[in-house]
């Protein structure tokens, strides 16, 4: 019998479950509590009856990531973690430490179909989708390993969170419960790579998240060619979800812009990026794109990535360029795992 992922369900969902053991419904708010304060062992539920803990072990799993791999930089502190998920797989996380606190970025899905031509993430392909669990754990287990408390969540890690959607949306109802880890969902940013039948449907939750976008070009033939999803959603159909997205939720968008040298970060490109922008409330994050051995890509220098920047501002865009954080750890995500194995992923669906 195939076990029940229990900490991927809602309060709703384990109060019934409870409640069909013959158990009292308030067993399931200390439960609750217990699973997504990071025990990952039914005996630690000292609150718990003996019988009911026997009876979950035998119908449950308690999600949970092993640390395989663990760098830390010693120019900024950022840790890089490589776990290990239940079936042997694969995933990244990385922490960041800012004033305002801790920052943990989450994997969604073990790989990633997408394809973009600047990211190790995808080079290998898609194995698999996230449980919400499994998203929840890896910051459980940077919390544990670190003896602190995260305030802030990127799913920027590895995989698309829109084409791991139910998910995604799992997670941000679980992790934002204030009977759980409690962390505020604006204080939780999404990254797409511009999956707009995703982005449609994340609007009519009205998440008080940020959502970012990773833009890259703003001309489709530049695009195409540095991501395969601008060939089923162009520019033109992603900015009108942008827009649709802002009028419902009215939060500010994130537009993600790696800047690779010879290819997308010519003046044309900042004027072209700066009038497809017109009349979104948004930020321009720059990225100076990190190389990856599998493609020939460079970012601009220091002096170029300062007058791109300059150019979107003269044009009313608000633009900063990333602090890079872990550049002595390969903390850019796909990196230190695509180093860890080689194998046949998923057919591509997309």
């Amino acid at each position: 019998m195939e076990k029940i992922d229990i900490k991927s369900m809602n309060m709703s969902e384990l109060a019934d479950f409870i409640m069909q053991l013959g158990q009292p419904k308030f067993r399931a708010s200390q439960i609750f509590k217990w699973l997504h304060s990071g025990v990952t062992d039914f005996d630690l539920m000292s609150d718990i009856k003996k019988e009911l803990r026997e009876r979950l072990k035998e119908l449950c799993y308690i999600a949970d990531v092993n640390i395989v791999k663990k760098l830390v930089s010693k120019i900024d502190g950022t840790v890089k973690y490589l776990y290990e998920l239940y079936d042997g797989e694969l995933i990244e996380s990385v922490l960041m430490k800012y004033e305002h606190g801790y920052t943990v970025c989450i994997s969604t899905q073990v790989g990633c179909r997408m394809g973009c031509s600047f990211c190790a993430s995808g080079i290998n392909g898609l194995y698999r989708n996230l449980t919400a669990s499994e998203m929840l754990s890896q910051i459980m287990a940077a919390e544990r390993d670190n003896n602190i408390r995260v305030s802030n969540v990127v799913m920027m890690g590895m995989g698309e969170p829109l084409d791991n959607f139910d998910n995604s949306v799992r997670f941000l109802q679980l992790v934002s419960s204030d009977k759980g880890m409690n962390i505020g969902l604006r204080h939780i940013s999404l990254s797409t790579s511009g999956v707009v039948s995703g982005i449609e449907k994340l609007k009519e939750y009205n998440f008080p998240i940020t959502l970012s976008i990773s833009l890259h070009a703003p001309f489709d033939d530049i695009r195409s060619g540095m991501m395969k999803v601008n060939k089923k959603w162009n520019i033109e159909a992603l900015l009108r979800a942008c827009r649709e997205y802002q009028a419902v939720t009215t939060r500010r968008i994130s537009f993600e812009y790696a800047l690779i040298e010879g290819v997308n970060d010519s003046t044309e490109c900042a004027d072209r990026l700066a009038m497809i922008l017109k009349g979104i409330m948004c930020h321009v994050n720059l990225i100076p794109a990190n190389p990856v051995k599998e493609n020939s890509f460079k970012k601009p220098d220091r002096t170029k990535i300062l007058k791109f920047q300059k150019e979107l501002i003269d044009r009313g865009v608000n633009a900063t360029v990333r602090r890079t954080l872990g550049s002595d750890i390969d903390a850019s995500c796909g990196q230190l795992r695509s180093r860890a194995e080689r194998r046949i992923p998923c057919a591509d669906k997309q």
